[in-house]
């Protein structure tokens, strides 16, 4: 059965969350920790879970996921995904992607989804060769992030709930949309800005990966795909540099930018689910 949940979830949804908090034991991801989760229809879902802060705490594994869209899941990804036992799907497509391309929570028995777009439309394909430079990349980020202050702030109250875990948030690639929440979370929970950085770059091999599932799927658009590989693969690691420095400028701390979206207490319930 397909449940999809749209309502709006405010901050002052945190009080009673916190109120429902459970406390359980979770050992520490060993140093042989394997992020990316392997699929044959989605190419960069990959675990949150693992990474030091700079508190010396380290994040908790298999609570919290990373992904792009679910573009062909076979009966064999099924399996996989619903090994995961996901309660929360968070998605963050447009209602356009949603509609070509499915949903994960098809695939899922007792998940909630939660829809919330990140922008309203899709960048034009004849801005899209200009992505593979950093800085303008770094703006869109920013862009995107002063236009989408409800999603976000959404989203992390969304996560403040112990019975949402284990949960996902995505978009079609999971490398800008997601990979702004992701950014944004991990600066929450204390993770240092190189880290934040290199969790960014993995998602160019994904990239790759996606860009031949697309050549697969699509053969009449592979000239068209050619000439936009680079703009689509890129993750480069001074985009990152430059959209943290970008943030810090207009907002101050993570915490400050959570007070500043409205979900002021969503930082100190974040870390109490999530860090070790």
């Amino acid at each position: 059965m397909e449940h999809v949940n749209t309502r709006r979830v405010h901050s002052t949804d945190i009080g009673w969350r916190c109120r429902r908090r459970i406390f359980e034991h979770v050992s520490a991801v060993p140093i042989d920790f394997e992020r990316q989760l392997t699929f044959e229809g989605c190419f960069n879902f990959r675990d949150v879970g693992g990474y030091a802060t700079v508190q010396g705490r380290q994040i908790r594994a298999r609570r919290l996921y990373r992904a792009d869209g679910p573009h062909a899941l076979t009966e064999r990804d099924t399996t996989v995904l619903r090994a995961l036992e996901l309660r929360t799907v968070i998605d963050l497509r447009t209602p356009n992607e949603i509609a070509e391309r499915g949903r994960y929570i098809s695939h899922l028995a007792d998940a909630i989804a939660y829809e919330l777009p990140m922008i309203d439309v899709l960048p034009d394909t004849e801005e899209l060769p200009r992505w593979s430079d950093p800085a303008v990349v770094a703006q869109r980020y920013a862009e995107m992030l002063d236009g989408a202050h409800d999603a976000i702030a959404e989203t992390l109250a969304i996560l403040t709930d112990p019975g949402a875990y284990p949960a996902m948030f995505h978009c079609s690639a999971g490398k800008d949309r997601t990979g702004i929440v992701a950014a944004i979370v991990l600066g929450i929970l204390g993770v240092a800005d190189e880290t934040i950085v290199a969790d960014y770059t993995l998602s160019e091999p994904a990239m790759v990966r996606l860009v031949d599932y697309f050549k697969r799927a699509h053969p009449d658009a592979r000239l068209q795909l050619t000439q936009l590989t680079p703009a689509i693969v890129a993750a480069q690691a001074d985009t990152m540099r430059l959209f943290l420095g970008t943030v810090r400028a207009r907002y101050g701390t993570f915490d400050d930018l959570a007070e500043r979206l409205g979900v002021g207490s969503a930082p100190r319930f974040l870390r109490a689910e999530l860090l070790l």
